[in-house]
């Protein structure tokens, strides 16, 4: 039997800027993504922590360094720019694995920098 296991978590992020008409999306700062071990294409959910919206969606990687994390596409109605947001992603593991997982976390500033 697999279980869904919750291997990355980009948390406290905040909205930096929004794209309506773009294919769809959320791009993510690539530095963070490399922190947590999420891969441009991946299916990653977003939990926006002002409103309470719920949206899966696929990552692309926007510039290393630049804290930039931008809904694009349909996902771009689910924000607004400085809301705050939480990204996750998921792995299907057998229960065994998912005993000695551990779920990569990074927390963030109010410049989508890591906080130490």
């Amino acid at each position: 039997m697999l279980i869904t296991f919750c291997k990355s978590k980009i948390a406290h992020g905040t909205i930096t800027q929004a794209e309506l008409y773009y294919e769809g999306s959320i791009t993510v700062d690539e530095a963070l993504l490399k922190a947590v071990d999420i891969i441009p294409g991946e299916k990653v959910e977003v939990l926006n922590i002002n409103n309470g919206n719920r949206l899966e969606t696929y990552v692309i990687a926007g510039k290393a360094g630049s804290g930039h994390i931008c809904l694009n596409g349909p996902a771009a109605r689910m924000g607004f720019v400085g809301d705050k947001i939480i990204i996750l992603s998921y792995a299907l593991l057998d229960k065994t694995e998912s005993k000695k997982a551990k779920t990569k976390i990074v927390y963030l500033d109010e410049k989508n920098r890591v906080r130490n």
